[in-house]
């Protein structure tokens, strides 16, 4: 039983040194004569469990009403389906293995036709000990191209974010430092009336002294 509870142990740390998936939405703005990238993740429910899969990719343009087969990923192949991106579309997605779980793809030189809603589709097969389980998911990415790269309502935010968080560290220092410089003067100030009161006391005692010594004579 110690044995077998290392083994498994052992199983689950070499599954989470693969590191974890993590599904991202695509980018949604492609601009025109340049490359963008189509982000499709679909991550597994059980990430210890064997599978393979295959991806295809689906387009429907602005304007059409039916989804056309444009791309096809299986045993770690590509195939273009479509004659609209014939040696327009290159595999972005996992690596050198049948366990895909990013079915990312890559449009080259797009132009303003590739406008329209893209619809990725996995379908991957579990593999357990004893039986096999079908499973798939479908996402849809609605693309828009446009002539030049505009600035994300995203990127605009960050970036107020950002000088909002530096001028408030600002504040926050120029508060500090006033507190430093009156917690410092009124430190020096009581040191300097401690210093006085004792210069007074030493001197009250030396009169004294001084006093008492004239009587004794």
């Amino acid at each position: 039983d110690l044995m077998k509870y290392f083994m498994k142990s052992s199983r689950c740390l070499s599954w989470l040194c693969h590191g974890a998936c993590v599904e991202v939405d695509s980018d949604t703005e492609a601009v025109m004569g340049l490359g963008f990238k189509l982000g499709c993740i679909s991550c597994k429910m059980r990430g210890e469990v064997p599978a393979s899969a295959t991806v295809d990719w689906w387009f429907m343009a602005k304007g059409e009403s039916e989804f056309t087969h444009i791309y096809s990923y299986a045993d770690m192949t590509g195939y273009i389906m479509d004659d609209r991106f014939d040696e327009r579309l290159a595999w972005n997605g996992s690596k050198k293995t049948d366990d895909v779980q990013d079915g990312s793809i890559y449009i080259l030189n797009v132009t303003f036709n590739d406008t329209g809603t893209y619809r990725c589709f996995f379908d991957r097969t579990l593999v357990f000990p004893n039986y096999e389980y079908r499973t798939n998911a479908t996402k849809f990415i609605s693309i828009n191209v446009v002539g030049k790269a505009t600035r994300g309502m995203a990127s605009i935010l960050s970036e107020i974010m950002m000088y909002v968080s530096i001028i408030g560290l600002q504040l926050w220092l120029v508060v500090e430092m006033v507190y430093c410089y009156r917690k410092i003067a009124a430190a020096g100030e009581e040191a300097l009336r401690e210093s006085e009161a004792e210069y007074l006391a030493i001197t009250s005692e030396s009169k004294d002294n001084c006093a008492g010594v004239t009587v004794a004579e």
